[in-house]
C-alpha cells in the first residue's frame, strides 16, 4: 500500500495527495484545533470544528467558510471495493430461533414500527426465558410463529421490512 490520500471536499471536489506533498504543507498550530496555513504565499486561518475519526470526516472552517472534508487512503478504498466500509453495521432483516423452544410471548404485530432494543418476543428454552430485542429500528414485515408454538433451531420467528 502506498501513502496516497484522497480528500473530498463538500462531496463536490476531490484532491489526491501523497506523503511528500503532505510533508510540504505549511501549517502552524495557533491554538486548540486552530492553524495558520500558508499555501502558495497566501495566508489562511483554519479551524477544525468537528472530527469523526471512525468515518474520517471533518468539518473545517477556513477564512470563515466551513467545509466538510472526507479523507481516505488506499486501504480505505480497497476495503470499500471489497464491499466493506468502516463504521457501517450489518442490516438484520430476520430473527431466527437460536435453539429449540416454546414461544411464551409476542410483543409486536405485523406493520408495527419498532425501535432498536424494543422487546419482540420471549422464547422459553431449557427452562429459561429468552427475551428477543429488536436489533434495529424498523417495521415488522411478518411474524412466522404464534403464542404457544414449539420452534426448532434456525426457524424464522420475525422478519423486518
Amino acid at each position: 500500500m502506498s501513502d496516497r490520500y484522497k480528500v473530498k471536499v463538500n462531496d463536490s471536489f476531490q484532491f489526491d495527495f501523497d506523503k511528500e506533498q503532505i510533508s510540504q504543507f505549511d501549517a502552524v498550530d495557533t491554538g486548540t484545533n486552530k492553524f495558520h496555513v500558508l499555501q502558495e504565499n497566501i495566508p489562511y486561518k483554519a479551524e477544525v470544528l468537528s472530527a469523526d475519526f471512525n468515518q474520517k470526516k471533518y468539518i473545517v472552517k477556513v477564512n470563515n467558510n466551513s467545509y466538510t472534508v472526507a479523507i481516505t487512503n488506499d486501504l480505505d478504498q480497497l476495503i470499500k471495493e471489497m464491499g466493506f466500509e468502516v463504521g457501517l453495521t450489518k442490516q438484520v432483516n430476520a430473527i431466527k430461533a437460536p435453539m429449540p423452544g416454546l414461544i411464551l410471548e409476542i410483543s409486536v404485530i405485523v406493520g408495527q414500527s419498532v425501535k432498536e432494543n424494543d422487546s419482540l418476543l420471549i422464547l422459553e428454552a431449557m427452562k429459561m426465558e429468552n427475551s428477543f430485542l429488536s436489533p434495529r429500528d424498523g417495521i415488522i414485515k411478518s411474524i412466522s410463529v404464534a403464542l404457544g408454538d414449539a420452534v426448532d433451531k434456525g426457524q424464522l420467528l420475525i422478519e423486518f421490512e
